[in-house]
Formats: structure tokens, C-alpha cells, sequence
């Protein structure tokens, strides 16, 4: 597919699409797989080039993995799990995060992992030294090497007690994926609790995992020393059908988007209402319209679960454009999550960034000189403007915000929201988006 778009905009996105499986569910559910030894299916998976990159490295270390792209199903045959060769896996996994996940299962299988050098990559050094002092509680020893790091466990993995500064989604499914199969009880003091990690959790458990949830961010695992292959349906990316949401706001538009459920949505749809969108909830999925008349301007700050979702500001930021007054957004979860509005104020809108905490909560970004917080000023008529995507979900932003402008906008490097939206351009066509390749 080209790397170039150009967006007719002005007009709004009217019409159905179908999400299915998350994108933060079902590459973990993927790597969880690696720990059965018998085979697995994984249902509802979207075809989104995370997946590929996962089912890559998985065939790397001698997975059987095959994809029924009409059915939306990986079937996974983990028997014969094997070592990869350095370069092969550096090669395929690039910038992405997974490799770090593969740890815990591959100590369990075979007794060692590798993890490529990512220091120039977008996690940056220190999310994988937290990663690592997390294997390291298990027993796991780590040597930095040219090429990156070996992780060994020669004495086993053992239960430990990890307690997380933050309730960190990455280092909950680390915990989780090494704690299932070490010997003895782990206890996760502040672990996250979204929706994916319960799914995942859900998945460990068919595959004979003994793991408790508390009321107080608790989390508590007794390790088992087989675990079998599952059969599970991934929940839907509420993530996807947020951003289709608000590009039904943002363009004055009405879209149902089949798949998508009330319960993971509640604080979305909490706010959605507030800023004045409109929304029915059937058995099959939920409409989202603008029912017209103005859209108000709200105060919203990002937090883990239940809290609204980090990856739920960025569309909706778009659609606060188009709101009545002064919105204010304080970003908790992510110190630099604003950059993607400098395109948007390229546009027309008027945003402007502050390192203040804007809010009621302080958060760990407060005095330490990161743009969290933003105030949009509205309502600002958005024009064309040549736009480049910064990364997954400020490039959806940037293309609802093309969708809603008048005029013809140029959109580089759209292949980046391949990442995480399955067939985006089918599903512009279908909402009678006019979107041109090239």
C-alpha cells in the first residue's frame, strides 16, 4: 500500500464497520501460546500488522502458527519450541515491544531468551531495565551483550513479590507471563487491571494457571508446573471504536461500529455524552452520531482503568476542536502524548501546552518539564494541511482531523496505523470517506 493519502475532506463519515479483537489483548494472548504445550486458538483476531510481527517471531522459535483471516482465527501449535538466531529476530521485530514479553514463556520452554538492542528504538532503555529487574526477582539471570541481552534461569524461576510503582500494563503482563510457571506464589502489589489484562488473565487461567484478582490491585499467582493450550475469543478493541467514535463527532457524522460493547466503554461513553455526542447500545454493537447543536467543552484527565483511557484522549482531543468554549485535558498516564497537536494547530485549532498539572490529580509528571496538560480553545473550522503521522494513534488523529477539514489534505506514512486499525481503508470507504492512495 502506498505510504501517502490524500483526504477529501469536509464531509461526514456516515455509515457501519465491524472491530474485532484488541490490539493490546491478542498480541499478549499470542505469546501466552508459547507457555502450553499442547495447541491453541486464538478467536476475533484483527489483521494488523502487530499480529504479523508476533506470529513472526513466534514461527522464529518454532511455533506452528496459522492465520484464517474469514474466520478471524490463529490456530498455534507451540510442541517443538526452540531457540531463534540473534539477527533473525532482530530483523523482525524492530521497534516493537514484544520481544520483552517473550521472556518469561522461552525461560520456561527452553531455558533462555534474547532480547534485540532496542536502545534506538521508541521504548527506550529504561521500560526494559524495569523489565529486567522484574525477571531478575524471578531468578532469571541477565547479560548484556553487543547484540543485545541473553537471559538465562539456571536455577529455575521462583515465585516473588513484585510491587509496581506505577500500575504499569507492560510490566503487569511481564509479571503475569513469567509468574504462571515459576515455583512457588508471586504477589503483584499496584498491578494494572484493564480489560486486557483481565482477558489475559482469563486465557491463563483455561490453560491451568491458578491466579486471583483482589479489589486492591493485587494480584496473586501459584505456579504450576504444565499449563495446556487454550481455546479463547478475544474481547473488542474498545480503543478502535473509541477513535471511530470520535471521527463520528469530529466530521458531524453517524457510525455504528459493530463489535463494540458497553461494559470496557462506560467512562468513554460517560465523556462522549458529556461533550454532547449521542450514542445507542444494542447486542450487536453501539452507534455513535452528533445529534447536532453545539458540542460543550469539558475538563478530562487520563488514568489507568477505570479511568479514561490515555489512548482514548488523542481522537477525542480532535473532536474538543470543534467544542464551545475552553476544554482542558491533563495527561497522567504518558509524559509526551501532546506532540501530535502541533499538526492540528497547523490546521486551524488552537491548543496550547502547558507543563502545569491542569487538574485535580497530580500526577508523576508535575514540575519535572514535560507538556502534559493541554487547553483547546473552540470552536476553531480546521482546514487542509500536508501532515506526517508521528506514531499509531496520533496518526489516526491526524487523519480524523483531515477528515473533518475542508479541503484536500496530504497524509505521509499512513502505514504506520496499519499497526493497530484492520483494514482502515475498506472501513474509510465504507463510512463514504472520499480518501485517495498516492
Amino acid at each position: 500500500m502506498n505510504d501517502l493519502l490524500r483526504v477529501h475532506g469536509g464531509a461526514p463519515l456516515t455509515g457501519e464497520l465491524t472491530v474485532r479483537g484488541a490490539k493490546n489483548f491478542v498480541s499478549k494472548a499470542m505469546v501466552a501460546a508459547l507457555l502450553g504445550e499442547t495447541s491453541s486458538v486464538l478467536r476475533n483476531v484483527p489483521l494488523i500488522r502487530d499480529v504479523d510481527v508476533v506470529a513472526g517471531l513466534l514461527r522464529l522459535h518454532g511455533v506452528r502458527v496459522e492465520y484464517d483471516d474469514d474466520a478471524g482465527e490463529l490456530h498455534f501449535d507451540s510442541s517443538n519450541v526452540e531457540s531463534a538466531h540473534v539477527r533473525d529476530i532482530d530483523a523482525h521485530a524492530g521497534s516493537s515491544r514484544i520481544p520483552i514479553l517473550f521472556c518469561g514463556p522461552l525461560l520456561h520452554r527452553i531455558g533462555e531468551a534474547f532480547i534485540p538492542d532496542l536502545g534506538g528504538c521508541h521504548i527506550g532503555d529504561r521500560p526494559i531495565d524495569f523489565h529486567l529487574a522484574i525477571l531478575r526477582q524471578f531468578g532469571a539471570v541477565v547479560d548484556k551483550q553487543e547484540q543485545g541481552i541473553h537471559i538465562t534461569a539456571p536455577g529455575g524461576l521462583h515465585g516473588t513479590k513484585v510491587e509496581l510503582p506505577y500500575p504499569s500494563v507492560g510490566a503487569t503482563e511481564q509479571t503475569l507471563l513469567t509468574a504462571v510457571r515459576a515455583s512457588g506464589k508471586t504477589e503483584l502489589k499496584n498491578a494494572a487491571i484493564e480489560p486486557e489484562i483481565m482477558d489475559l488473565i482469563a486465557v491463563l487461567q483455561k490453560m491451568g494457571a491458578i491466579i486471583s484478582v483482589d479489589t486492591d490491585r493485587v494480584i496473586r499467582v501459584e505456579g504450576v508446573e504444565r499449563l495446556e493450550g487454550f481455546v479463547h475469543t478475544s474481547l473488542p478493541d474498545r480503543i478502535e471504536a473509541a477513535s471511530w467514535a470520535s471521527a463520528a463527532l469530529a466530521t458531524r457524522g453517524d457510525i455504528f461500529v459493530r463489535g463494540a460493547t458497553q461494559p470496557d466503554m462506560m467512562t468513554f461513553l460517560n465523556t462522549f455524552r458529556k461533550v454532547g455526542g449521542a450514542f445507542h447500545i444494542d447486542d450487536q454493537g453501539i452507534r455513535f452520531f452528533h445529534p447536532g447543536g453545539r458540542l460543550n467543552s469539558i475538563v478530562l484527565e487520563t488514568d489507568v482503568h477505570p479511568g479514561f483511557m490515555t489512548d482514548w484522549q488523542q481522537p477525542l482531543v480532535v473532536a474538543l476542536t470543534q467544542a464551545e468554549g475552553l476544554s482542558i485535558v491533563h495527561e497522567t498516564v504518558y509524559e509526551n502524548r501532546f506532540g501530535f497537536t502541533e499538526a492540528l494547530n497547523a490546521m486551524g485549532a488552537q491548543i496550547q501546552l502547558y507543563r502545569e498539572c491542569l487538574g485535580g490529580l497530580e500526577c508523576r509528571f508535575g514540575q519535572r518539564n514535560f507538556y502534559h496538560s493541554a487547553a483547546i480553545s473552540g470552536p476553531t473550522p480546521l482546514h487542509a494541511a500536508d501532515i506526517v503521522v508521528p506514531d499509531l494513534r496520533g496518526g489516526f488523529s491526524h487523519l480524523i482531523a483531515a477528515l473533518a477539514a475542508e479541503g484536500t489534505s496530504t497524509v505521509l506514512g499512513i502505514e504506520v496505523i496499519n499497526r493497530g486499525y484492520e483494514h482502515f481503508m475498506r472501513k474509510l470507504a465504507a463510512l463514504g470517506a472520499n480518501v485517495e492512495a498516492g
